[in-house]
């Protein structure tokens, strides 16, 4: 089968073909289309400025993606998928809508995908022997949880953080230090141009819980870098970073690890989401399997943003369980399942 997918729940307009056989997933196309040129003078995503540039690229790139992928909706095309939660509720509109459209105009099926088990499901894509249960660690600029994948497409999330997201985190704190947005690239980056010498919090809460608050370590940094600024005193950026990343990731791992410890059924490990293509980030976790003897799924760092291959993806697994949307699809900014 082939299903055609849409992607808009925030700053990157998506559409993808993907081919299932035999339990393998091949991706025959996947445009993506940023914005970060647009929102980059804003320091952040502008959501009415996200929806309008979404409207302007999701024609353009569904032809671009059929005729990568050689084929037409009419004679090849099974299914229709569209991420329809969570996000920027204005940004998912525009991608519900149009593929809607188009699934009442060609009379194809339509499936509605969360975002959250997309991200899940770009692991299959490079690794189709993946099987659940699995848990997840899913890290982006917009989420920060674990998640326990029971099967293909039941889900339970045990944990998160109680206030920014962890890729929300390293952008913030790479635009107080002069960074271009995004800066979490840059930010990983210059991180092992320093080292560890700054005692910032952890992003672990104390305590028995197994979620996360990177709230303060990033008000730590920016007070850091106030205080500096206020004082006319030098410092290292490189430091800061290496201090910054280290404090985050390590409180990661140690809520990771309790997680794991709480789920001894557990034998296999997942990464997703944006940060998922952080470098420290992956090396830590893989550490961590190592240390563990469990095994360890990294998505490729093509599939770690934003995509419409990943919605496809979970999109088949719906399907595939019979799941159906009708022309009253809405989308919802709030995790919906």
């Amino acid at each position: 089968m082939q299903i055609l997918s849409f992607e808009s729940s925030c700053d990157e307009t998506s559409c993808a073909v993907v081919e299932y056989a035999g339990g393998v997933f091949n991706v025959k196309s996947n445009i993506v289309a940023s914005q970060i040129d647009i929102h980059a003078r804003f320091g952040g995503v502008v959501p009415e400025i996200a929806s309008r540039a979404h409207c302007e690229a999701i024609s353009k790139i569904t032809y671009e993606a059929l005729e990568e992928a050689g084929v037409t909706i009419e004679n090849d095309i099974d299914a229709i998928c569209v991420t329809a939660s969570p996000g920027l509720i204005g940004a998912l509109l525009v991608g519900v809508n149009f593929a809607k459209s188009l699934a009442y105009s060609y009379g194809k099926p339509l499936v509605a995908v969360n975002h959250m088990k997309g991200h899940i499901a770009a692991n299959y894509i490079t690794h189709p022997e993946l099987k659940p249960p699995f848990l997840t660690l899913i890290a982006s600029g917009g989420h920060t949880s674990f998640v326990i994948v029971h099967d293909y497409t039941k889900t339970e999330t045990i944990a998160g953080t109680r206030d920014d997201a962890m890729g929300e985190a390293f952008d913030k704190v790479a635009r107080v230090m002069g960074m271009p947005y995004p800066g979490g690239a840059a930010l990983d980056k210059l991180a092992y141009e320093g080292e560890a010498v700054l005692k910032f919090p952890s992003s672990a809460i104390n305590g028995d819980t197994l979620d996360m608050s990177f709230s303060g370590i990033k008000t730590a940094v920016l007070n850091y870098l106030n205080s500096k600024a206020q004082k006319e005193e030098e410092y290292s950026r490189a430091d800061v970073a290496a201090s910054f990343v280290e404090s985050a990731v390590s409180g990661v791992i140690t809520k990771l690890n309790m997680a794991l410890d709480a789920h001894p059924e557990i034998h296999s490990l997942a990464l997703a989401g944006g940060v998922a293509a952080n470098s420290h980030l992956r090396a830590a976790v893989t550490k961590l399997a190592k240390k563990r003897g469990i095994e360890l799924y990294l998505p490729e760092l093509c599939y770690c943003g934003d995509n419409g291959a990943m919605i496809a993806v979970a999109g088949i697994l719906e399907y595939n369980e019979g799941k159906r949307a009708d022309v009253f699809l809405n989308a919802s900014a709030a995790d919906e399942e």
